[in-house]
């Protein structure tokens, strides 16, 4: 009695389909069932026809998908390329609005800073010159304390000579001369 095996089944087929057949199982290193299996595998899979030797169906397929590939490129540049560039172009309006206005606050800066620059100089001059006054006001002083010392010495060398004035006149001409005095 033969045994039959449930899960084999036979196909029949040319000579030189089978030579090919062989080749290429040897090719691909698996036993000739092995690569039918696969074959009917990868047929089914990908819905391919076997006959269409120029794969019709996957240049549709590929077509239809760089045809959305390309609706999506499309649909994107519409809803964010364009409003971009628009909003670029507007904000390169205002920047070249702008531009003169931000040359004229610097051109105003630099004068502003020659300006300070100046004034500082001055102020470094009337420094001076205030240093030189109040120098000059202390030794006024020294020169008013100076000239009543020799005032008073003069006043007792001439009392001490005994040159005939009376008092009220002598009180009268002190007062008088330190009173000139202060004034200076």
């Amino acid at each position: 009695m033969v045994r039959i095996d449930e899960n084999t089944k036979s196909v029949r087929f040319p000579e030189a389909v089978d030579e090919r057949l062989t080749l290429l199982a040897r090719k691909l290193g698996r036993t000739k069932r092995e690569v039918v299996m696969q074959m009917v595998d990868y047929f089914y899979k990908s819905k391919k026809d076997p006959a269409d030797l120029n794969d019709e169906v996957l240049k549709k397929e590929l077509s239809s998908g760089i045809s959305r590939i390309l609706s999506f490129i499309r649909k994107q540049e519409g809803d964010m390329l364009v409003p971009m560039y628009s909003a670029m172009e507007e904000l390169m309006a205002i920047a070249k609005a702008q531009s003169p206005l931000l040359k004229s606050i610097g051109k105003e800066q630099s004068e502003a800073t020659i300006m300070g620059r100046e004034t500082i100089g001055y102020l470094k001059l009337v420094d001076g010159t205030l240093k030189k006054i109040l120098g000059n006001m202390r030794e006024r002083e020294t020169l008013k304390s100076r000239f009543r010392q020799v005032l008073d010495y003069y006043i007792t060398q001439r009392e001490a000579l005994g040159w005939p004035v009376s008092a009220a006149k002598k009180e009268e001409l002190a007062k008088h001369a330190r009173q000139s005095l202060d004034n200076l």
